[in-house]
């Protein structure tokens, strides 16, 4: 590989051995690989990129300017552990697990450790993660900890070496799996021939240990708990929600009645026996941990009291995650288990004791700097990258305040190779791995981990400065694993026929990821036709201009004051333009709610039901919602050619909401969530398209050839028009199509013909008062084509009276039935058993 540049010095290489030849694990990859597969990566590596972007997956980063979500970043190499590594790290995770756990229980116990000086009472107690809301308190299997990551470090001597743990709520558990996916289709030959350990026997294991020590045994349903969208992990909770076979929900999603949780559904209140949280611990009850928290659940921590939950993992392990405590555990290791550690910490050293401070003041150089609690708004500093004013100035700050600091050892990470620019570049790699409880007082550790690459010639890995990941091969010698999750059956009749739950939330944002696929499709439309009618050669009627300035009136494409395009077609025409799409970056309440907006907003309801929706339909709607404000964004209402470019931008959005409606009418599950976007998007169709049609009667363009023609375009429904009717443009084929035709799914009967058949569907699988508010929409049976198409003339102009008012009782039980559905489905504000306080 004479291609490959070799690590730092000071730095283990990953690829080559001490005397400079290539370490057999790499020899055998490559061997795999072969010459032909070399001179094949740098199309591999694109392709890997264009799988990550397709999938969706993402790393939501709170402080970019650049948006909300970046992609994913995973290198084409993985990491390649050997079986006599993976059985080193794999025996003192272990004991390390058992240890955490041990601590737990003795913090919130008995607290030998703070009673015999093992521990400073001052580092626990000053802790804001430490939670005495939980002292006396005992989980089931005495499993305070299911989930546990750490992170190691490959040191220049060959060791491992822990710099880290995570307890509260460890991330990577998603990202690792994804990774090993799109790595594995790379290189398969390599991935079958080399026996890389499988993942999925031990995800398994975790799901079956929760169910061992939770209330309900097999029966015990399980959920996920995230923060919502605007986490920065949020693509692996909903993949771990997918893959795990979890419902996904968020705080709001829960609530606490009689010392049980419960899930709120379209059906009503169900329970849940056991929560993995993505939480961190602070915010998970309002009433007893932080009072501003809108992420948590009301009373959690009473259910928890009360042994109604299990809860993975338990609050109050975020003392553990300080990285003062490493420097402790040697001592304590000796207390609880009677055994010396058998993988070491780099050296650590707490502030706060007198001793400690005294010894690293002089050579912080040599060291880390590292806050010893979170929150305290200090980044991890390296003290090889200060100068001598810069040391003097923190020797100064932990002179100061020394207990809020904490030094550590510096040790330079191992380099393993990554592909970049053509060749193999060593970066600096910092593997996490994971401990998995499969029973009580029971851990295994994941056969692979996340590997985190620092940037080139960085010494921090980290996602949040711009690090990347990688995927960790674990070689063995024995057997492989070949358990799937995705082929186990179900084990028992009631398992078959379980189905999965809709929770209110998800079921709000799917009936307005419906009104808003609706909304923004209405508004592109009415949109296309303005500008073509405005642009065209043609004569524009007066009449059809006040129909269309109104139409755009009531859609929001412009706004209220600005002139009809009968009294200034210039600006109404530079109006409609500067507001078709928001500029990048503003948020929604400075938004126009014209296209863009709707785009915008029909992404966003989406972004919340992540996890019901297919890798493609979301990669649709990121797609026209990013590309409608790109392109928008240098669409000038002032050049000459702001028109043409605009309906070229409103055909492209238009082929995009296409496939969107495709992928929702025919690739999603019918449950009752599909059910509710459907009502969603017919209620919105129901109500623009009695309006429109209620406004083309009052500004009388339906007389006119030109508005007889915009009014069945906006209808989508002009093939069929002149298919059907040829060259008639009388109201009575202009009734029978928009209005009776029980086949046209823009007609007015239409749409109240499925609505009332989605709302008697519900009422069978969620509430019977769906039935009841069915009853509230004009029944299409009653419809007749000679009653609606009666005229009578008054004060020289002709009326449709029984149109006018089916069209007016269209618009009105529309809102009233949206109102009904979110009392009905999205609120569980009238339930009065609701258990509070301690």
């Amino acid at each position: 590989m004479a291609a490959a540049v070799p690590a730092d010095g000071g730095h283990l290489d990953e690829l080559r051995s001490g005397d400079g030849r290539i370490c057999p694990p790499w020899a055998e990859f490559f061997g795999h690989v072969g010459m032909d597969g070399v001179a094949d990566l740098d199309r591999r590596a694109a392709s890997l990129q264009r799988q990550i972007h397709d999938n969706g997956i993402t790393y939501n980063v709170y402080a970019d300017a650049s948006g909300l979500q970046r992609p994913w970043a995973l290198d084409l190499f993985p990491m390649l552990v050997p079986p006599q590594d993976w059985a080193t790290i794999e025996t003192g995770v272990l004991q390390r697990a058992r240890l955490l756990n041990r601590m737990m229980s003795d913090l919130y116990g008995p607290q030998e450790l703070l009673q015999r000086s093992l521990l400073p009472p001052a580092l626990v107690q000053g802790h804001p993660g430490y939670l005495r809301a939980l002292r006396g308190l005992s989980p089931a299997g005495e499993t305070w900890l299911h989930v546990m990551a750490f992170d190691l470090a490959h040191g220049p001597d060959g060791g491992w070496w822990v710099v880290g743990q995570r307890t509260q709520a460890p991330s990577g558990l998603g990202y690792l799996l994804e990774n090993r996916i799109a790595i594995s289709r790379q290189f398969p030959k390599a991935f079958a021939g080399m026996k890389v350990q499988r993942l999925a026997a031990s995800y398994r294991a975790l799901m079956d240990g929760i169910k061992r020590q939770a209330p309900q045994g097999e029966d015990t349903r399980i959920a996920l708990l995230t923060p919502g969208p605007y986490n920065e992990t949020y693509f692996e909770h909903a993949y771990l929600a997918r893959y795990l076979g979890l419902t996904l929900v968020e705080g709001n999603d829960l609530t606490v009645r009689d010392q049980r949780l419960y899930l709120k559904t379209l059906g009503g209140l169900e329970p849940v026996h056991a929560l993995i949280k993505r939480l961190d611990d602070e915010w998970l009850d309002p009433l007893e941990l932080r009072a501003d928290s809108t992420l948590g659940v009301p009373g959690l921590l009473q259910v928890l009291r009360a042994g109604n939950l299990l809860l993975a993992n338990m609050p109050g392990s975020a003392i553990l995650e300080s990285s003062a405590l490493l420097g402790f555990l040697p001592g304590i290791a000796q207390h609880l288990l009677g055994e010396e550690l058998l993988m070491p910490s780099l050296g650590t050293w707490w502030c706060g004791e007198e001793a400690a401070l005294r010894e690293v003041v002089p050579r912080l150089r040599d060291g880390v700097i590292r806050p010893t609690y979170p929150r305290s708004g200090m980044d991890t500093v390296i003290g090889q990258t200060l100068d001598h004013r810069a040391l003097d100035e923190w020797a100064g700050r932990l002179m100061r305040e020394p207990e809020l600091h904490t030094v550590q050892d510096w040790m330079p990470l191992s380099q393993t190779p990554t592909w970049s620019e053509g060749r193999l570049m060593p970066r600096s790699a910092m593997l996490r791995v994971y401990a998995l409880a499969d029973g009580p007082g029971s851990w295994r550790v994941l056969p692979g981990g996340l590997v985190r690459l620092a940037p080139r010639g960085q010494l921090v890995a980290a996602m949040q400065r711009g690090g990347s990941s990688a995927d960790c091969w674990v070689l063995t010698e024995g057997p492989v694993d070949m358990t799937s999750l995705l082929q186990t059956a179900p084990s028992t009749l009631s398992m078959a026929l379980h189905k999965r739950p809709v929770t209110s939330r998800a079921a709000e944002n799917l009936f307005w990821l419906g009104r808003y696929t609706e909304r923004a499709e209405n508004s592109l439309r009415l949109a296309r036709i303005t500008l073509e009618l405005l642009e065209g050669d043609d004569a524009v009627p007066e009449s059809l201009l006040n129909w269309l300035s109104a139409c755009a009136v009531e859609n929001s494409l412009v706004l209220a004051g600005v002139p009809t395009a009968a009294q200034s077609p210039r600006v109404f025409l530079r109006s409609l333009l500067a507001g078709l799409s928001p500029p990048p970056g503003s948020s929604m309440a400075a938004s126009s709610f014209s296209v863009g907006f709707n785009l915008r907003a029909l992404r966003l309801a989406a972004a919340q039901v992540r996890e019901r929706l297919s890798p493609e339909h979301w990669h649709l709607i990121e797609r026209a919602e990013a590309e409608f404000t790109r392109d928008g964004a240098g669409l000038s209402a002032d050049t000459e050619s702001a028109s043409a470019e605009a309906l070229a931008l409103l055909r492209q959005a238009s082929e995009r909401l296409a496939a969107i409606t495709g992928a929702q009418t025919d690739r999603m599950m019918r449950d009752d969530g599909w059910r509710l976007l459907s009502v969603g998007r017919h209620i919105e169709r129901l109500v623009t398209l009695s309006r429109a049609l209620s406004l083309a009667l009052e500004h009388r363009c339906v007389q006119e050839t030109a508005g007889f023609e915009a009014v069945v375009a906006l209808f989508d429904s002009t093939i069929t028009f002149h298919a059907t009717y040829q060259q008639r443009r009388d109201m009575v084929s202009l009734i029978d199509l928009l209005v009776m035709d029980r086949d046209n799914p823009r007609a007015i009967a239409w749409v109240l013909q499925t609505l009332r058949s989605r709302l008697a569907r519900l009422s069978k699988s969620a509430t019977p008062q769906d039935a009841v508010l069915a009853q509230g929409l004009p029944d299409p049976d009653t419809l007749a084509l000679t009653e609606l198409s009666c005229w009578q003339r008054q004060e020289h102009q002709v009326r449709y009276g029984a149109l006018s008012e089916l069209l007016l009782a269209c618009e009105r039980a529309a809102a009233d039935l949206s109102d009904e559905i979110t009392r009905l489905h999205f609120s569980h504000a009238d339930q009065r058993t609701q258990s509070l306080g301690a």
